[in-house]
């Protein structure tokens, strides 16, 4: 009898609706098999925006280290995991959904966290990055105790995340980069305006018979990550790499003013040796 009913217990959280959390969109509207239709649909955005980020900071994460690639490797995981979830709302699908989002914050913490800002009692980055490590690891232990409140956690890291940069910009004069600061702020800050407003005022948007706000929230905070990931990136470049000379750009066109924002080395490892 035990057996059978850890069996059930296994497959109950695997079930369709297992996860105590339903967004706004509704159930079922277009496909029997798909919980929520346009939330996994929107997590395509992931697939999108991934590989062309990881094409375009190549030639920093070659000069600074390969393993910032990880980043938008997990961004992958992210969206995989994300509209595992929405199609099925299972609690196994929410589970990878937060816990992919926590493993990526970590990632970037460890890689990009300003070494000036580290604790007192910590000398280098390896050191660094094992407490993350150890931190993550808890955190993600203990992120099956109240499940429902993971995704408010998470999203108070992004909180963090601009008192860093606030601190970092202060004494910035450079009108590109303090652009790029204010459209990840303002994208960063729409995203979680979504985000909210779907949780929390349902009653009202399904009254309006728009319930996308989800979904939404999905398109802008992959932008944002993408602007606001190579904000940080080119920080950590000026600081850690000066040599290379880095410079911002917009993809697919830097005239234009918009787009995907990377980053560009004017001088490279051979440069500094000549010099």
């Amino acid at each position: 009898m035990g057996g059978v009913y850890s069996s059930e217990r296994i497959s109950g959280v695997f079930s369709y609706e297992s996860s105590e959390v339903d967004w706004c969109e509704d159930n079922y509207k277009h496909s029997e098999h798909v919980v929520e239709s346009f939330n996994t649909m929107s997590s395509c955005i992931f697939f999108i925006v991934s590989p062309i980020m990881l094409y375009l900071l190549h030639p920093y994460a070659k000069e600074r280290n390969l393993a910032i690639h990880l980043v938008w490797v997990m961004m992958l995981f992210v969206g995989i995991f994300s509209a595992y979830f929405h199609m099925t709302l299972s609690f196994v699908g929410q589970m990878l959904d937060e816990l992919s989002i926590l493993w990526a914050l970590a990632v970037g913490y460890a890689i990009w966290f300003p070494r000036k800002l580290f604790p007192s009692f910590i000398t280098d980055r390896s050191t660094f990055s094992r407490l993350i490590l150890v931190v993550t690891v808890i955190t993600s232990v203990s992120s099956f105790v109240k499940p429902t409140v993971n995704a408010y956690a998470l999203n108070c890291f992004g909180l963090h995340m601009l008192y860093i940069l606030a601190i970092e910009l202060r004494c910035c004069t450079d009108q590109k980069v303090l652009r790029l600061a204010k459209f990840s702020v303002a994208l960063w800050t729409l995203a979680i305006s979504c985000w909210i407003s779907d949780r929390w005022c349902c009653g009202f948007w399904q009254r309006l018979n728009f319930c996308y706000l989800h979904g939404i929230w999905h398109i802008l905070i992959v932008i944002a990550v993408a602007y606001g990931s190579t904000l940080i990136a080119y920080l950590d470049a000026n600081y850690e790499i000066p040599y290379s000379l880095p410079g911002l750009q917009y993809w697919p066109c830097d005239k234009w003013g918009l787009g995907i924002p990377h980053i560009v080395l004017k001088g490279t490892t051979k440069t500094l040796k000549r010099c």
